[in-house]
């Protein structure tokens, strides 16, 4: 499939926008369009090699958009401290997206406290270690926007996935309670659930199973990075103003 190049805008111009789990894929891909958009950009990523290596890339493209922030969102008081540093580099923050998740797939009967409690700690509580360590200050910012990336998972549930399924539904749950608590103070909150999308982790699945998924996909191609990145631009835009506490899924049709 050939993807379209994303039309030269600068509707980020002056904005700051943090991005967790940017290392690569989905929340990279998300960072550069920030970038490409005139925005700048706090690159998080548990990993410092990862998130070094997505900053390096983006400002190689976009000179001096993006710095990088190695930090595990799990870790509450770090995700605090790492509030205090952003705020500190580039001012107030006008856009957040919780894209940082992580799996530990396996049947409820044999999973061990550990898998659950990692994934739950990364993909729900890392939500809300940012958003507190965040809102005080895009509650100063011109168009404050927060974005969590969910999945079609927390919508349908799946077999082999209960931590991840609990913890991508209970995102939804927290992004509407916060769109209320925040409602106020002019901050909107949604949420995105993707649906397969191209990338490392369905380049490891063979041809039937790719097969397989691509057949209960209405629209019969999996996602790319750019899909997502496109819907958290609008998401994040001025043009999304009116819109607060709603789960977009982009997943070809999946969940229609």
């Amino acid at each position: 499939m050939q993807i379209v190049e994303r039309m030269c805008m600068a509707r980020f111009t002056n904005k700051v926008a943090v991005v967790t789990g940017a290392g690569r894929g989905i929340g990279l891909e998300i960072a550069r369009a920030f970038a490409a958009e005139g925005g700048k950009v706090a690159v998080v990523s548990r990993s410092a090699g990862s998130c070094g290596s997505a900053a390096d890339a983006i400002n190689a493209e976009y000179p001096d958009s993006a710095k990088s922030y190695a930090v595990d969102v799990s870790d509450h008081e770090a995700v605090q401290a790492l509030g205090k540093e952003v705020v500190a580099d580039f001012g107030a923050v006008n856009v957040l997206v919780n894209n940082a998740g992580v799996t530990r797939d396996g049947l409820l009967m044999r999973m061990k406290d550990e898998d659950w409690d990692t994934v739950l700690d990364t993909n729900l509580k890392g939500a809300f270690n940012t958003v507190k360590a965040f809102q005080r200050s895009m509650m100063k910012a011109e168009d404050p926007r927060i974005i969590n990336i969910s999945s079609v998972i927390g919508l349908m549930g799946n077999a082999g996935q209960v931590n991840y399924a609990a913890s991508k539904a209970g995102l939804i749950g927290f992004t509407k309670s916060v769109a209320k608590e925040l409602a106020g103070r002019k901050v909107t909150c949604n949420a995105i659930a993707p649906g397969f999308i191209v990338t490392d982790m369905t380049d490891e699945l063979n041809d039937d199973q790719k097969e397989a998924i691509v057949g209960n996909i209405p629209l019969k191609e999996m996602g790319h990075p750019q899909d997502i990145a496109s819907l958290t631009l609008f998401l994040a835009s001025a043009e999304a103003r009116y819109i607060t506490g709603q789960v977009i899924a982009s997943d070809g049709g999946m969940t229609m």
